[in-house]
This record gives structure tokens, C-alpha cells and sequence, in this order.
């Protein structure tokens, strides 16, 4: 099973121990055990997913999208960044069509898709037999061992920089996409949507500082005409489909404005094994 991807690289959220994978559950030294779901994820959130997780019909249209091309310059950024990492770890994973990307064509690269969102869970779990989907919260310690993966991904997802800089090797990479200003702006301005904070990337390079140097970025603008249904799934596959409802939307000529950031992990400061307690 794709799960198996994740073998020697979990720890449990209970103790840190690590997890061993052996059907129907997953198990540590100490006894906790969690219970590996038919469809093949593993659930270490330890109980119910918040409200504002992922339903199935804000992942589908993920999937759209992604099907659609309108993203694939970034999928082919992440991949370009994420290069040579052999086991690669992606936060808010969704669909994991990143995570895919990014693993190459290797049969011997793996990886983990980590997301809150056990909707995305079941998807990710479909996505490739060299990926292990968990459900998990990334406010939390990571369920992963100190400095098992060698790349993190963190694409238009929620950043816990101490947690990344404890699981990444001395010489992994952190990979952050985040959306520009103008991504979308006149999609966002004609319907009203969630807006872009301007100093989004400056915050960003401040906080990581405290863990990561910045090593390369790489940035992309260009214009595209989105058709009607496109345009619909952009605002269903994130946090917009909550606050708007899924009336028609007429395509439009729209800005594409993303930056993909490359970090390295300062060097440690404890040896291996001085894992974050929950």
C-alpha cells in the first residue's frame, strides 16, 4: 500500500517514538495505536477535523484546476526546487499533485502528504503508489522523525518553520510557494474575495530567518483567460468557498502571480533525537 512510503519516517504524536506500519493500524513502542483507514490514509489528528477543513467538493475542484493546466508553471517550479530530494515531505497537501511533481520519475523517491482535511487525505492516498497520505495539523509537532525528509513543500499552505527546520536533514530545503498581490487580484476584486496581504513575502523571509537561510527564488506573472467553469473552481477549491456561494461566474482575463522561495535549515542545535514534545 502507499503507505508504505512512510515507513521509518513517522513518529507518534502521543510520545515521539516511531511509528511502525503494520495493517489494519499503526503502532509505537509504547502501545498507542492508530487505525489505518480503508481508503488508505492514516489519521494522527487525534480528533474531529476542524470546520473550515477541506470538504471533498473543495478537493475536487482542486483537482479541476490542476487538471485544467492553469497551474502548471508553479508545478513545474516546485518540481525544479524540490529536485533531488529523495524523501519529500508536503504540507496541506490536498490533491498532492505537487508532491507528485516534485518526487520526479524515481520509483525509489517517496513521500508524505500531510493534511488537516481527511478529504484531501482520501485523495492524496490515490495519488501515487510512492506516496504515504496522513491526516495531521501542522500548528502541532509534526508526526515525523528529527531530520527525516530531505525537502519540505509548503505550496499556498500554513508554515510552521520550527516544525520544517526539525524534520529536514542538515542538508534538506524548504520550499515555500506564495501568491503575489496581483494573483487573481481581478477575480478577488470583482467578486470580492479574500485579499493578499502586500507585505506577505517580506513576512515571511523575516520569520523564516529565526531557522532557514534564503538560498534562491524564483518568480512567475503572466496573463491567462480563465473560462466559466475554471473561474468557478478557483474560488470552490479554497478558503473562498466558505464565506461565498456557488452562484454562475463568467470567465475573465486574470493575472497568474506566484513566487516560489527556497530555504536551507540554520545548522541544528541539539544533536538528533531532541524532538519537540507535544
Amino acid at each position: 500500500m502507499a503507505l508504505d512510503a512512510a515507513s521509518g519516517l513517522l513518529a507518534c504524536p502521543h510520545c515521539g517514538d516511531e511509528l511502525g506500519l503494520t495493517s489494519p493500524a499503526a503502532l509505537c513502542d509504547s502501545g498507542h495505536s492508530f487505525d489505518i483507514a480503508r481508503q488508505g490514509y492514516l489519521n494522527l489528528l487525534g480528533g474531529p477535523q476542524p470546520a473550515n477543513a477541506d470538504t471533498a467538493a473543495m478537493v475536487a475542484a482542486r483537482g479541476r484546476v490542476l487538471k485544467s493546466g492553469c497551474f502548471d508553471v508553479l508545478l513545474t517550479l516546485v518540481a525544479e526546487a524540490a529536485r533531488g530530494g529523495r524523501t519529500i515531505l508536503e504540507v496541506g497537501a490536498g490533491t498532492a499533485d505537487y508532491l507528485k511533481g516534485a518526487l520526479g520519475d524515481n520509483p525509489r523517491h517517496r513521500g508524505i502528504a500531510l493534511d488537516i482535511s481527511t478529504a484531501a487525505a482520501r485523495r492524496a492516498a490515490q495519488a501515487d503508489v510512492r506516496i504515504a497520505s496522513v491526516v495531521a495539523d501542522v500548528w502541532r509537532p509534526l508526526p515525523l522523525r528529527d531530520r527525516s525528509v530531505d525537502v519540505v513543500l509548503a505550496v499556498f499552505a500554513p508554515r510552521n518553520l520550527a516544525e520544517f527546520a526539525r524534520v529536514l536533514t542538515g542538508e534538506g530545503r524548504l520550499v515555500v510557494a506564495v501568491p503575489n498581490p496581483g494573483h487573481l487580484a481581478g477575480l478577488r476584486a470583482r467578486d470580492g474575495l479574500l485579499g493578499i496581504e502586500p507585505e506577505k513575502e517580506e513576512r515571511l523571509r523575516v520569520a523564516a530567518s529565526e531557522f532557514f537561510t534564503q538560498v534562491a527564488s524564483a518568480r512567475d506573472r503572466r496573463r491567462r483567460d480563465f473560462s466559466d467553469a475554471e473561474v468557478t473552481d478557483l474560488v470552490a477549491m479554497g478558503p473562498n468557498a466558505f464565506h461565498h456561494s456557488s452562484r454562475p461566474r463568467v470567465g475573465l482575463l486574470d493575472t497568474l502571480d506566484v513566487t516560489v522561495h527556497v530555504f536551507e535549515p540554520l545548522p541544528h542545535d541539539g544533536p538528533p533525537g531532541t524532538r519537540m514534545t507535544p
